[in-house]
């Protein structure tokens, strides 16, 4: 039975009418949709698996009038304001499973949304650095192994709920520490997205390998160069018949080597997610009679001599090895994680592993340098 709002002076209202007061229509949504005036006083229940919007329109609410928003399905759902609508909220207009509110008009165009139980989801941004790959060992005299390959490098934004996520910082690869071994690919970062690690240095008359960067090419060797990941590096660079090809760099692909001389690291970015500018996702140069130089925080070429180690936590490549050297290891990777702090405001965020947690301006950082957890409660 119809509830006759509004009520006016005089009517009579049977119990059944009265009852329902209490008995909201339940309108049930499976995609994305536009409220209508006719959800007023009643819930719009939002079920999908992937993301949703529930748009809020002009001119179709007055003042007071309100709507009760659910989200029952997996993906999140988010209420939008359509043109020339401003919705306002204490926290997130984003909900995860289960999570809902109160839409209030406060005229045609202005609304307050009030999240039910307080904030459940906050959206943050990170930066994902994979870990580099190892430099390639020269083998021989007048020889020299190839630059690894930077880390991935990746950088983005999404929104998070409550529970426990794990953060994965990869792991450096190792040089190429014999003629007859290999070097070893840097492994992922991850958390709400992935940055590959970086490829290996090819020894002598090998090829790099894949990578978020590829790994520069070893002397002696025509193979096409390797490549790295679209979106996070660059491939590496080509070898002469006694100097490796430099590692590829998030900023740059490797550089190519000449005559005696290893090809240059490609260049790493610079990154200030933590409040401090710091560049990350250098190339290691490669190996030769004088070896390349390395992109930021990779390792430089041995000079017919061994490849330097890339410097922890920034993702660089290890430098390819000089003559009969090994190559340098690679850089561990890097996780960081911001949000507004005000955001966060009525949540609970704990930390596992190695991390730094500091404020930049408005913002919350979370540093990890080791594989740890974030948990949002």
């Amino acid at each position: 039975m119809a509830v006759p709002y509004p009520f006016v002076s005089g009517a009579v209202l049977q119990a059944q009418q009265l009852n329902a007061i209490t008995e909201l229509t339940i309108n049930d949504k499976t995609d994305s949709y536009t409220l209508v005036a006719g959800d007023a006083g009643e819930y719009v229940i939002m079920n999908k698996a992937t993301s949703t919007t529930i748009t809020v329109p002009n001119n179709v609410f007055t003042a007071s009038q309100i709507v009760k928003i659910v989200n029952k399905g997996a993906g999140t759902c988010t209420v939008t304001a359509g043109a020339g609508v401003t919705v306002n909220v204490n926290g997130s207009l984003a909900l995860s499973q289960h999570g809902g509110g109160t839409l209030l008009a406060l005229s045609a165009s202005t609304f307050t949304f009030f999240p039910a139980g307080g904030v459940s989801t906050l959206s943050v941004e990170f930066l994902l650095v994979g870990g580099g790959g190892g430099g390639g060992h020269g083998v021989a005299a007048n020889e020299g192994g190839g630059g690894g390959g930077a880390g991935g490098f990746v950088t983005g934004s999404g929104i998070i709920g409550k529970t426990t996520y794990t953060v994965k910082v990869g792991a450096a690869g190792a040089g190429a520490d014999a003629s007859t071994n290999s070097a070893k690919n840097g492994t992922a970062s991850s958390f709400i997205g992935s940055a590959n690690g970086g490829g290996a240095g090819g020894n002598r008359d090998g090829n790099g390998n894949v990578g978020g960067s590829a790994g520069g090419r070893g002397s002696d060797n025509s193979d096409a160069v390797a490549t790295g990941v679209s979106g996070e590096g660059n491939n590496g660079g080509t070898s002469t018949t006694t100097a490796g090809g430099g590692g590829g760099g998030s900023a740059s692909v490797g550089g190519n080597a000449s005559g005696a001389t290893g090809g240059a690291g490609g260049t790493a970015t610079s990154n200030s997610s933590n409040g401090t500018a710091t560049n990350y996702s250098g190339g290691g140069g490669g190996g030769g009679t004088t070896g390349g130089t390395a992109g930021s925080g990779g390792g430089n070429g041995g000079s017919n001599a061994a490849g330097s180690n890339a410097a922890a936590s920034q993702g660089g490549g290890g430098g390819g090895g000089g003559a009969n050297n090994v190559g340098g290891n690679g850089g561990s990777g890097r996780v960081i994680i911001r949000y507004l702090t005000a955001d966060a405001a009525g949540l609970t965020i704990t930390t596992t592993g190695t991390v730094t947690t500091g404020q930049d301006g408005s913002h919350t950082f979370h540093d990890y340098t080791t594989t740890g957890t974030l948990v949002v409660a």
